[in-house]
């Protein structure tokens, strides 16, 4: 989602990108890694590929390290030997979600996830590896067009079901790929320093209290979405409780913070019911194509 989302913006300002595939780059490999940027020579680079998959990683926790840490190593490395500044994109589960005021920058992490410890690991060799050109920028509750997300699905459901049941005691911040996007094109133009930034959006809210506004967007009852403590869902990777995360970095750095979630929602719905639109053609059109194999006899 927010890979999509970056390059459409720089390319609609008229720079200069190269948006590699995961077929087209194996991060995982360090020399494929550094053969890239030799050919690019970019100045920056934007790191949006990640194991995001939380409930997996807990049983699959080395492969999710693999992607999340080691891979962001051998990238830092490779910036390094190119002279290239990185953007990390990097996560709340880093911390604990225990807090109950916004954690800052420099707060402690205790990540209790196999997702957060491996991501941890992605930023810790950032800021080992780069500092003085490498920057980690943590966002959480990404939602955008082009993949699936929390907000679409609660539009999608707003249409084919009478009521729909969210958490109402998981405190954090909605943020779309469009306000992401746009913070890392100001930290890379203005030269701030290097670093951790909170790339999310300001306020904060829970997943049922961000149902209900998507729902009251779309013109449906908020009254449709129902509360349910988080023990009613069980899920192997615990959440954080409270993941709302301060934005200081980008009053020291000179920035404008980052909006409201609930202007950034009101901005992205439009594109998101796109989305959907598209997606729900393109499934009739599968279907309507589709044929029926006889079995082998």
């Amino acid at each position: 989602m927010l890979g999509r989302e970056l390059v459409a913006r720089i390319r609609q300002d008229g720079a200069e990108v190269a948006a590699l595939t995961r077929r087209e780059l194996d991060i995982t490999d360090p020399a494929a890694a550094r053969a890239a940027l030799r050919r690019a020579r970019p100045g920056v680079v934007v790191n949006c590929a990640a194991w995001t998959a939380v409930d997996q990683a807990e049983s699959h926790e080395a492969e999710a390290l693999a992607v999340n840490g080691s891979a962001v190593a051998a990238l830092a490395a490779a910036c390094a030997e190119a002279g290239a500044r990185l953007i990390q994109l990097s996560t709340d589960y880093v911390f604990d979600g225990r807090a109950s005021r916004p954690y800052a920058e420099d707060a402690p992490t205790g990540p209790v996830s196999a997702y957060g410890r491996t991501k941890l690991a992605g930023e810790q060799a950032v800021l080992r590896d780069l500092p003085g050109h490498g920057y980690v920028l943590r966002t959480a509750w990404l939602y955008g067009p082009g993949g699936r997300n929390f907000v679409s699905t609660m539009l999608r459901l707003e249409g084919q079901q009478s009521a729909v049941s969210v958490v109402t005691d998981q405190h954090g911040q909605p943020t779309s790929t469009a306000v992401v996007a746009d913070r890392i094109l100001a930290l890379a133009a203005a030269g701030a320093p290097p670093g951790i930034y909170h790339a999310t959006c300001s306020g904060q809210t829970t997943w049922h209290g961000l149902a209900r506004e998507v729902f009251r967007l779309a013109g449906a009852d908020p009254g449709r979405v129902r509360e349910v403590p988080s023990t009613d869902i069980s899920r192997p990777a615990p959440r954080p409780a409270y993941s709302v995360l301060a934005h200081g970095g980008w009053a020291r750095a000179g920035l404008e913070p980052p909006p409201d979630w609930r202007s950034a929602l009101a901005a992205a719905l439009p594109a998101l019911r796109r989305d959907l639109a598209g997606q729900d053609q393109a499934g009739q059109e599968q279907r309507a194509g589709s044929t029926i194999t006889p079995a082998r006899q």
